[in-house]
């Protein structure tokens, strides 16, 4: 099988192009630069040059695809234009790009977000049947670019995977917890109870892979989500008790991260790159409940996940002991 895989270089891409290598998968890997490749530089991939907010580079990229992976997109900016050109028109060009120069493709599986459904009722996990309600502009992106996807469905096979909050290597916000909480600083996330959704990386690269392979998964959504809903806390927690830190020094209270987040929103307004931490996400996580059901995916697929928070975060946490970063 020969695949495509659009942001390969980022978090979740990066896992799965090295899955598919590993399982003797022909990868491409649609790149718009040959530098800073991270993680795939030493996969054995052909690497594509092209941007999917720019069709006429994306031809060479689509040729000879059995199945289109598509996760590049803009998960964090100041203005809507920027998430609407990246996660809208990317993926309209991308699949423009397909009907064209490759109409007979078997699979395109489209990586979307639990954003684009928007968070749940306190106590009730969101079923793929519930009305979309996304609050944010990353989350109303990301619902239209499912409207895109499901407007070619006459053209071509598509699945549409709706990942929770997810953990694992390479995480950038699970990474600067770790740091945070081996320096004994804690920050105070949530309300303390349980609040979202949570799967580990591996387990969602296989959830995709799973989508490309079944027919049965053809013009079907599906939320990834461990069958347990967990507290913010519960990861700190777990990071906490994977490293053997009983005391910690400073709890970073709910104003501070409020006040950060403003600080990077500023520093990005004048540097022009995206922030690394934004009041948007500060409050998602302290206010809304991002509960979801899978039972969906394991009822027609047979998928679950396999692994859980605490074996996750130990997971992790011994990655990074091997290759650096916290």
């Amino acid at each position: 099988m020969k695949a495509l895989v659009t942001g390969a270089n980022g978090f979740i891409g990066s896992h799965l192009a090295e899955e598919l290598v590993r399982r003797g998968w022909e990868v491409s890997c649609l790149v718009r630069r040959p530098h800073g490749l991270g993680w795939i530089e030493r996969l054995n991939v052909r690497l594509v040059r092209g941007d999917c907010r720019d069709k006429p580079t994306l031809g060479p990229a689509v040729e000879g695809a059995d199945c289109v992976f598509h996760l590049a997109g803009v998960i964090s900016a100041l203005k809507w234009e920027e998430y609407y050109q990246a996660n809208v028109v990317g993926t309209r060009n991308l699949l423009e790009a397909c009907f064209e120069r490759n109409p007979g493709l078997k699979k395109f599986i489209h990586v979307s977000s639990i954003s684009a459904a928007g968070p749940s009722e306190k106590g009730r996990a969101l079923t793929e049947d519930d009305p979309n309600r996304p609050i944010s502009d990353y989350g109303r992106s990301k619902l239209a670019a499912e409207e895109v996807v499901h407007e070619s469905g006459g053209r071509l096979p598509f699945v549409i995977i709706r990942p929770p909050n997810i953990i694992g290597p390479r995480q950038r916000e699970l990474q600067e917890g770790i740091r945070l909480i081996k320096r004994r600083i804690r920050p105070a996330v949530g309300t303390g109870e349980p609040q979202t959704s949570l799967c580990y990386v591996r387990d969602v690269v296989e959830a995709l892979i799973l989508a490309a392979e079944r027919p049965e998964a053809d013009g079907r959504t599906y939320f990834l989500a461990d069958p347990k809903p967990y507290a913010w806390s519960d990861i700190t927690d777990a990071i906490q008790e994977a490293l053997g830190i009983r005391r910690i020094l400073l709890n970073i209270p709910y104003q501070a991260q409020w006040l950060a987040a403003a600080a990077s929103e500023a520093v990005a307004r004048l540097t022009g790159r995206k922030p690394r931490l934004t009041r948007t996400s500060i409050l998602a996580a302290r206010k809304y409940y991002w509960i979801y059901d899978g039972s969906r995916i394991k009822r027609e697929l047979g998928f679950e996940p396999r692994t859980g928070l605490k074996e996750a975060i130990r997971e992790t946490i011994d990655w990074y002991k091997v290759h650096g970063g916290v």
